[in-house]
């Protein structure tokens, strides 16, 4: 009998089971059975051991038998002591919120697994440090790391959130079905199910106000991919004139010479690829790629192979012989 084997499955259940309460504030005794693939007693005799590891999980009454994590009177062990924790949180915070590339994304996610179980004495320690963490150079918009927390949350807990944001000349509250937090090289932007306006939008979270999340749950729905939503949002849709072209020059090499908040790149073989970007104008559009250096043709709006011609009259035209200036000196 292989009880080694055993052994060493039990183990990546309960690992997975804390994992899967990490993720929202409540399931049910039948959920957590079906994605582990178990029977509801299993999944009791699991919560059992995670409990003797120290990890604070509250049931609740009635046939579905929910679970809940809760954050503990001491770190769980073969974690963090005190001091580890708040350096840990600390960092986290200064990660989210830098400008490394990729590193905003991997901070945050472990920052709200952190908050699941940080022990509340240590919470008013975390503020106080973290106000001291400061970036320099090409960072992201700085914004309240709670802010971020509490969207996370939301977004983790399927649980809508409010918050004041600018129309116009006013503030208005916005009530939104959370789902992704989205790093770009300069802001964080919230992906939401807007619910007054019955779509999704994107919102740049240093833009909001009294930022709330509510005890209200919501089924989620079929989203769009959120990062290429939001990229595609910031680059073109917020712009009343949008163009796409044809590059003849790899989507890397692209990339590599346009901001991603300024335009989006997309693959279209191994030697061409298609550029979507917005602006006030579509001369500055055409002008922009052009600048780049490479061949390439208009794909939309129709209107904008016009102005190549018009520009490329006037181009010819600057560039032909010209009356010689008079010397001043002479006269």
């Amino acid at each position: 009998m292989d009880t080694a084997g055993d052994e060493r499955g039990t183990t990546e259940r309960v690992l997975t089971l804390l994992g899967l309460l990490q993720q929202r504030e409540g399931w049910t005794g039948p959920e957590l059975a079906d994605r582990l693939g178990v029977t509801p007693r299993t999944v009791r005799r699991d919560v059992e051991r995670l409990r003797m590891l120290g990890y604070r999980i509250h049931a609740g009454q009635g046939v579905g038998g929910g679970y809940r994590l809760g954050p503990g009177q001491d770190l769980p062990p073969l974690l963090l002591d005190d001091e580890e924790a708040i350096a840990t949180v600390v960092s986290l915070l200064a990660g989210a919120g830098g400008g490394v590339a990729g590193a905003g994304d991997a901070a945050l996610r472990a920052l709200t697994k952190l908050d699941q179980v940080l022990p509340a004495r240590l919470r008013h320690e975390v503020r106080a440090l973290s106000g001291s963490v400061e970036s320099f150079g090409g960072g992201r918009t700085p914004i309240d790391p709670e802010v971020l927390t509490t969207l996370a949350r939301a977004c983790r807990d399927e649980v809508e959130a409010g918050f004041g944001y600018p129309s116009g000349s006013q503030v208005r509250r916005r009530r939104v079905e959370p789902y992704r937090l989205v790093a770009s090289d300069r802001r964080w932007y919230l992906l939401a199910y807007d619910l007054d306006r019955d779509d999704w939008r994107s919102f740049r979270v240093d833009r909001m106000s009294d930022v709330s999340a509510r005890t209200w749950r919501f089924r989620p729905r079929a989203a769009p991919d959120a990062a290429t939503y939001v990229q595609e949002s910031v680059a073109s849709r917020v712009y009343p004139h949008q163009a796409r072209f044809l590059v003849q020059a790899p989507a890397d090499t692209v990339r590599a010479q346009i901001p991603a908040s300024a335009a989006v790149v997309r693959r279209r073989g191994d030697e061409r690829c298609e550029v979507l970007s917005g602006a006030g104008s579509l001369d500055f559009v055409l002008m922009h790629v052009l600048l780049l250096g490479h061949a390439f043709e208009v794909v939309e709006p129709p209107e904008l192979r016009g102005r190549c011609r018009v520009l490329a009259e006037r181009l010819l035209s600057a560039g032909a012989a010209v009356s010689p200036v008079p010397d001043l000196a002479e006269s």
